[in-house]
Order: structure tokens, then C-alpha cells, then sequence
């Protein structure tokens, strides 16, 4: 729970409640391929400073400011909860044409979709 608070301390705002949830259960989620489906709270927080305070990021990519990062595919493209509006959906972003698109309706959806599908690039 401290991990969690100081998470959300670090990184200027609250975790959305059904990531939360998770991560009180386990520190992030391993998928198919090894593939980080949910990073553990630390690189939560290390990721999101990152690509908001880079300034090379700033140079090549839309702000990342309304976004939340949680996972990625394992070849760059990274999972993000939409935090300006907040709401529980789900969207990519993909790293080769700064790409931000819609994926699943919350969490539960992201998980069962990614966890079913046996690859990595399942939200093609």
C-alpha cells in the first residue's frame, strides 16, 4: 500500500482503481512471450517521468501528459489508460507513428483481450 501511495505521489496523480486493485494483488503481469501485460508500480512511474519530462520525447511525439502508462507489447508500442478525461478505457500508443488508439473498454477487457489472444500484437 506505501508503494502505491508513493507511487501516486511521484507521479502527481491517483492510479485508476482497477489498476490499483491489481497491483495491491501483484506487482505487475507477465504475459504471453514474456511480455509485460502490466509493469510493476516502480516502472510505472519511472516510464510516465520519463515521457513526460524527456526532451527529446518532446521533440518527436505529442505530449504525454493526458495518458498513464501500465504495459507495452515488448517491441515498443505501449498500453495507457487516458487520464484527461479520465475514464477506464484503454488505448495504445504505438512508437513508430506516435499513434494514440482505442484497445479495450477498461482494464478487464485490456487483460482478457491481451491474455487470450497467444500474441503480442493482438490489438492489430
Amino acid at each position: 500500500m506505501a508503494a502505491l501511495a508513493d507511487a501516486e505521489h511521484r507521479l502527481g496523480r491517483e492510479l485508476p482503481g482497477a489498476l490499483r486493485q491489481l497491483l495491491l494483488e501483484c506487482d505487475g503481469m507477465i504475459g504471453h512471450s514474456a511480455v509485460d501485460t502490466v509493469w510493476p508500480v516502480e516502472q510505472i512511474v519511472e516510464q510516465n517521468l520519463l515521457f513526460r519530462t524527456d526532451s527529446s520525447f518532446a521533440q518527436l511525439y505529442m505530449p504525454f501528459d493526458a495518458l498513464l502508462f501500465f504495459g507495452d507489447n515488448g517491441g515498443g508500442d505501449q498500453f495507457a489508460f487516458v487520464q484527461t478525461p479520465q475514464r477506464p478505457d484503454i488505448f495504445v500508443w504505438e512508437h513508430e507513428t506516435d499513434s494514440r488508439r482505442w484497445v479495450a473498454g477498461d482494464l478487464t477487457d485490456y487483460l482478457g483481450r491481451s491474455l487470450a489472444d497467444g500474441s503480442d500484437d493482438w490489438y492489430q
